[in-house]
């Protein structure tokens, strides 16, 4: 007996239109209103703000001519030394301060209390202030046999600077330190001293290198931070940026631009700053990012490319 399998597999209808490719999808893009209408507003506010400049009673020449004079230059030097020593002091005082404050020893923390909530709760200025006129309370400064003078000869408007920056820096600095240590889990301190490591030695290998992910960060805002307020110490007769600046636009009678020239050599040393912030932070979050955020170059590269393909790709 034969069987025509040819028929009985044949189970598919003869009459069954062809199936035809599904229709491309159409996005329509949001069209956010408020976006563009801010933007226009802002574009309008710094357009108005470049004409107010332009158009005012501004010698833009005196900014170029005195741009490199040598008291400029010696001003730019001398905030740059006493940012660079203010935060040295800053930060030894605020590692010191810090360790004090998580003590458990009830005299030392105690002292970080205070020392902090004295400093953090009084202005630089002020402090400067207290610093410079303390020869009125203290007629002499007598260290026995190591030292003695006069106050108004040993506080000197550097040292006056000095000490009012940095030891309020260090104040700040406690609390970032502080919240760095605090931010490492207690069972890695736990497991250096069960490896029989020493409390300093756990400090110093184990925690402070973890801590850094946390500190670097509001450091690097703080010696932005510092940079500028190095300009306050022209109150008690320091010479840095602001006071040659001072002096240029009073002895030329271009008050206003020379504080112009001031403020872009401010611009130009804490844009470099910023700039090294960014690498450092960048350094310390290899241990803790999969992915380092991309360097201004890379994102450059990256802008000009996504630009060349959209040039590309249109006919």
């Amino acid at each position: 007996m034969t069987t025509d399998i040819s028929k009985s597999g044949d189970s598919a209808p003869k009459d069954e239109p062809p199936r035809s490719a599904p229709e491309a999808i159409k996005a329509i893009p949001v069209r956010h209103y408020g976006r563009y209408v801010a933007a226009v507003l802002a574009i309008g506010v710094l357009v108005a703000i470049i004409l107010a400049f332009a158009n005012g009673d501004i010698n833009w020449n005196a900014i170029p001519d005195n741009f490199f004079d040598d008291r400029i230059m010696k001003g730019v030097r001398e905030t740059l030394i006493l940012t660079v020593l203010s935060m040295l002091i800053g930060v030894v005082g605020g590692i010191t301060l810090s360790v004090m404050r998580l003590s458990k020893n009830p005299v030392t923390s105690s002292i970080a209390w205070f020392y902090i909530w004295f400093f953090r709760g009084t202005p630089v200025l002020v402090q400067l202030f207290i610093w410079f006129n303390l020869g009125f309370v203290f007629e002499y400064i007598n260290l026995g046999p190591i030292y003695k003078d006069e106050w108004s000869d040993f506080m000197t408007p550097f040292l006056t600077a000095l000490l009012g920056l940095g030891l309020n820096e260090a104040a700040y600095m406690a609390e970032i330190c502080r919240a760095g240590l605090l931010s490492v889990d207690e069972g890695q301190t736990e497991a250096s001293q069960a490896l029989g490591m020493s409390h300093n030695k756990t400090l110093r290998r184990i925690v402070i290198p973890q801590a850094m992910r946390v500190i670097v960060p509001p450091t690097g805002n703080e010696v932005i931070n510092m940079l500028k307020t190095t300009s306050l110490v022209a109150a008690v007769q320091y010479y840095e940026l602001l006071k040659y600046a001072q002096d240029i636009g009073t002895s030329s009678g271009a008050t206003v631009e020379a504080l112009l020239l001031a403020a872009t050599w401010y611009l130009i040393m804490t844009s470099i700053l910023s700039v090294g912030q960014f690498y450092l932070e960048r350094y310390y979050a290899r241990g803790s990012s999969r992915a380092l955020p991309d360097t201004p170059w890379m994102k450059i590269k990256a802008n000009m490319l996504s630009l060349s393909n959209r040039g590309g790709g249109i006919r």
